[in-house]
């Protein structure tokens, strides 16, 4: 079979991607390619809808989100962006002297656009949810200018002769401890790859996992993959019985 119509035949979705992970690069060859880009397609247009599910029901119990931006990913949720293409171009062009941006990324900017649940604590300070750490993925339009820097490319040079086992990153997402308001840790990274790739490590995020991989915990938990205690309020265990049977599995 197919690994599109495992996928949507319901087969472990994470055993789907290990088989997909297991080609290496002929994934990337013209016997798979279409496959595992329809599967990858059909993960990220999952995703996309269950965060729309999650948005519309966290404002049904009046979860506060950011309301004045600076920029798109102070946004709750952001649909694709038209010039999409462009600007995965001009991303790739800005980390080709490091390395390549693995495909889950591409898709997700094509596909999803962009997610911020974090809660407003500069409107409300007292969090709904303590070490819930939402899922956060800064917009496309702000990661190209952030790159694109002479600045960026001179701190991954310096980082990388520093420290032999540094590898190159795109910072993503706030670390759980800075979305509570709270001197935290290093961003949420994604690995850029040295080769094309299906997808990377997600790093500094606690679940020490891929890209792809994170977002399906965070869907498995409703927008919030955090620490266990936070899953004792009863506010959310009520949340969470809503939400979930709505989601679509990834």
């Amino acid at each position: 079979m197919k690994f599109i119509e495992r996928y949507l035949g319901g087969e472990d979705s994470t055993a789907v991607y290990d088989d997909i992970y297991g080609l290496g690069k002929k994934a990337f060859g013209i016997e798979h390619f279409d496959d595992v880009q329809a599967v990858l397609i059909e993960t990220f247009n999952r995703v996309a809808f269950n965060l729309q599910v999650i948005y519309h029901e966290l404002n049904k119990i009046n979860y506060v989100f950011k309301t004045t931006f600076t920029n798109n990913s102070d946004k709750p949720l952001v649909a694709p962006l038209p010039n999409s293409d462009n600007l995965i171009s001009d991303l790739e062009n800005a980390v080709a002297d490091f390395g390549k941006i693995p495909l889950s990324l591409k898709l997700f900017y094509k596909i999803v656009g962009t997610c911020n649940f974090a809660w407003d604590y500069e409107s409300q300070p007292d969090l709904l949810w303590e070490g819930a750490d939402p899922i956060q993925i800064d917009s496309l339009d702000d990661l190209v200018v952030y790159v694109t820097t002479d600045d960026w490319k001179e701190y991954i040079r310096e980082s990388l002769e520093y420290d032999e086992d540094e590898v190159p990153t795109l910072e993503l997402a706030a670390d759980y401890l800075h979305k509570d308001n709270i001197s935290g840790g290093p961003a949420y990274s994604l690995q850029i790859t040295r080769n094309e790739s299906i997808d990377s490590l997600f790093l500094n995020e606690p679940n020490e996992t891929t890209f792809i991989d994170y977002l399906r915990i965070c869907m498995e938990n409703c927008g919030f993959p955090g620490d266990s205690a936070f899953r004792q309020h009863q506010s959310y265990k009520d949340f969470y019985a809503k939400v979930k049977p709505q989601l679509k599995s990834i």
